[in-house]
């Protein structure tokens, strides 16, 4: 491989969103994957459990989808709030979108106050919600973006 084709290869790497994945329920881990690459161009990271979620943290994900409930295979497992509460630790600008099948207002209101971005009720609407919120994730960092840059000039 020539230099110049591994740059380019190097800067569409660069340029890909990383996104961190994280459920107990291994079907629905793997059909959220393989929906997100048939969509878009992500660079995928999955994890079962909050516990080797947070450990990938130093590969500083862009955004993570993280399930509420992550004690389905071990009961001792960490749940979502408190994988939510080490990854805003570790960087309080990551994005954290918390998906659960409970659709309660208590649950989403939870969530909210550990600073998750959104909440997601999993159901077969659900994918295309997290891409529309993943969207507005990008378009505000933009926006804020320009707006610092507009602000250092002033």
């Amino acid at each position: 491989m020539s230099h110049k084709k591994l740059n380019q290869l190097i800067m569409k790497t660069e340029n890909k969103i990383k996104l961190f994945l994280v459920d107990d329920d291994a079907l629905f881990l793997k059909s959220l994957e393989i929906e997100f690459m048939q969509h878009a161009d992500f660079e995928i990271e999955t994890f079962a459990t909050g516990e080797l979620c947070v450990a990938g943290l130093s590969h500083l994900p862009d955004v993570v989808i993280l399930d509420y409930m992550l004690d389905g295979v071990d009961r001792s497992a960490m749940n979502g709030l408190d994988t939510l509460d080490i990854i805003k630790a570790f960087d309080p600008e990551i994005p954290v979108v918390m998906l659960s099948s409970q659709d309660k207002i208590e649950v989403a209101v939870n969530c909210m106050h550990h600073r998750a971005f959104d909440y997601v009720v999993k159901s077969e609407t659900a994918f295309l919600r997290q891409q529309k919120i993943i969207s507005s994730i990008f378009k505000y960092k933009k926006m804020e973006k320009e707006l610092n840059w507009y602000m250092e000039r002033m």
